[in-house]
C-alpha cells in the first residue's frame, strides 16, 4: 500500500508539476544544477527542506544525516558522506549560503539527552551523536533539555562546518554565509541564529 501510494503520487507530479515546469527541467538537464545553497537537514521525515522553503528544483543541494550534524574537518578520514556533500557544494557547485537545519522534537537529540535511562543498543547511531556529546551541557530537565540541546547542536556544527578550510576562506572572503535555522514544528516557525542576535524568528 505504500509504494502503491508513492507511485499514485509520482504520477501526479509527472502530470501536473513536471509538466508545467519541461522549460526548466530542460534548462537543468542542459545547463546542470547551480544551487544557491547547500542545507544540512536532519533526516527526520516531518521535514523536509524543499517542503517547508517552497524551493524550486536546482535551488537547494541537500545533504540529511540524523540530527543534521557536522563533524569537525578531518582531511585524514574522508570516509564520511556529509563531509563529501559540503566539499562539492562549497568548491564544485560554489553556493554562496549554507544553512544548517535543525527541528524541534528531533528522536537523535532525545536519544543523545537520554543518559541515564535504558537504551537499546544500536550499531551506527550512537557513535555518530557522540561527534557533538563533549561539546554538549546537559544541564537541565525534560523537555527544556531537548529545546535547549536541539539549538547546542545547530551552533556546534555551525562552528565545525567553519573548520573545513575552504569553507573558512569563502567565508572570510564574503563569497559564502553560514546560517543556523530550527524548524519548530508544533508552532510552524524557522528562527534563526546568530552570534549577535542569538535567536530570532523569521516567520513574522
Amino acid at each position: 500500500m505504500v509504494i502503491e501510494k508513492l507511485i499514485a503520487g509520482f504520477k501526479s507530479f509527472k502530470g501536473s508539476y513536471y509538466t508545467g515546469q519541461s522549460e526548466l527541467y530542460s534548462s537543468l538537464v542542459e545547463n546542470g544544477q547551480s544551487p544557491d545553497a547547500l542545507v544540512i537537514a536532519c533526516s527526520d521525515s516531518r521535514v523536509d527542506p524543499a517542503i517547508i522553503t517552497k524551493a524550486e528544483p536546482g535551488q537547494l543541494f541537500v545533504v540529511r544525516n540524523v540530527a543534521n550534524l557536522v563533524a569537525p574537518y578531518q582531511s585524514d578520514n574522508p570516509n564520511t558522506g556529509t563531509s563529501a556533500a559540503i566539499e562539492f557544494a562549497v568548491r564544485d557547485l560554489k553556493v554562496s549560503h549554507i544553512i544548517i537545519l535543525g527541528h524541534t522534537h528531533c528522536g537523535g537529540i532525545r536519544r543523545l539527552c537520554n543518559r541515564t535511562g535504558e537504551k537499546e543498543p544500536r550499531e551506527f547511531i550512537d557513535s555518530w551523536m557522540s561527534i557533538v556529546e563533549n561539546d554538549i551541557t546537559f544541564d537541565l530537565q525534560g523537555e527544556e533539555l531537548l529545546r535547549n540541546v536541539e539549538k547546542q547542536v545547530i551552533k556546534i556544527s555551525l562552528d565545525n562546518v567553519l573548520s573545513f578550510p575552504w569553507v573558512k576562506s569563502r567565508v572570510d572572503s564574503g563569497m559564502l554565509e553560514i546560517h543556523g535555522w530550527l524548524f519548530d514544528l508544533e508552532a510552524g516557525e524557522i528562527k534563526s541564529y546568530s552570534k549577535n542576535s542569538g535567536w530570532q524568528s523569521i516567520s513574522q
